[in-house]
């Protein structure tokens, strides 16, 4: 597969590009350019200055629009807590140490996840996620985990970190398509008010659940960590020391174990308190992020 990077140039009279121009080139790579696309209110607040991007690797710039979208959805993440937007349950350090310590990651898959579903009144009281800042300590922590994460992809003609962002993009795209029946969610553009009910089950509470979004997304970044570049028949064939140790889906488990494993680390504490703040959340997380990698061994 061939990628084609477009630079743009300012043209003689017109107006200087802004940052979010320069983000978009990714989007162009699997994105349509109609302007409803444009409209969807899916770049951050915080962009890059051009200025800096042209002293940027692709995979700095990769990080940077990666956090972007990530940024927008622990923004609704947080704004959906309401009343509880500070509060944080001060023995889920403890229920984080057994998440993730059976035998192995497939295991822990479910043919079927009961999503999370909300009422008017829950929805009513929820924070205009514009207001909500996830704090500078957050944001540094998001893009460090993330050039660690891109660190840790092989360099291999296809499953490499710009196919994850690749992939990422389309999600974001299919996310879009599925939840912009509300105005209020982080993958369209926000307004002042809240459609307070997923009209006619439209997207299994996909629509009202920021988590549930944020964990498709987060999922698709990490999909294919640490990736050999070979299929998982391959790597039994091989006898490989991750093919002993996970027998089936092998490259798929290991990228759960490693990004997770990452996540959990005390460097990430803040970035952690933004995705959940409760143990049922925690629980969910993992396994939306399980089931959705899970998805990829096709």
């Amino acid at each position: 597969m061939q990628t084609y990077w477009l630079k743009t140039k300012t043209i003689k009279g017109s107006k200087p590009l802004k940052s979010k121009g320069d983000m978009a080139i990714l989007e162009e790579t699997v994105e349509s350019s109609d302007d409803s696309d444009r409209s969807c209110g899916l770049y951050g607040d915080d962009d890059i200055d051009l200025d800096d991007a042209d002293v940027m690797s692709k995979t700095e710039r990769l990080v940077e629009w990666n956090a972007e979208v990530l940024t927008h959805l622990l923004q609704q993440i947080v704004a959906s807590r309401g009343k509880d937007v500070l509060l944080n349950d001060p023995y889920l350090s403890q229920k984080e140490a057994t998440i993730g310590t059976g035998e192995t990651v497939l295991e822990e898959f479910v043919p079927i996840i009961q999503l999370k579903r909300f009422d008017a009144a829950e929805l009513s009281k929820r924070h205009k996620a514009a207001s909500i800042d996830i704090g500078e300590e957050a944001k540094t922590q998001l893009r460090n985990y993330l050039a660690n994460v891109a660190s840790m992809y092989q360099d291999n003609p296809f499953h490499n970190f710009e196919h994850a962002s690749h992939v990422t993009a389309s999600v974001k795209k299919l996310l879009t398509r599925i939840v912009n029946v509300d105005d209020g969610n982080g993958l369209s553009t926000p307004s002042d008010e809240i459609n307070l009910v997923d009209m006619a089950g439209h997207s299994y509470g996909i629509t009202s659940d920021p988590l549930t979004q944020f964990s498709v997304v987060f999922s698709a970044i990490i999909h294919d960590m640490d990736h050999p570049g070979v299929p998982n028949a391959r790597l039994v064939k091989e006898n490989t020391r991750n093919a002993q140790i996970f027998k089936k889906s092998v490259a798929e488990q290991n990228s759960v174990e490693l990004a997770w494993s990452m996540l959990m680390s005390e460097e990430y504490g803040a970035l952690r308190a933004c995705i959940y703040h409760t143990e049922d959340d925690l629980r969910r997380f993992r396994q939306l992020v399980v089931n959705t990698v899970m998805a990829t061994d096709i």
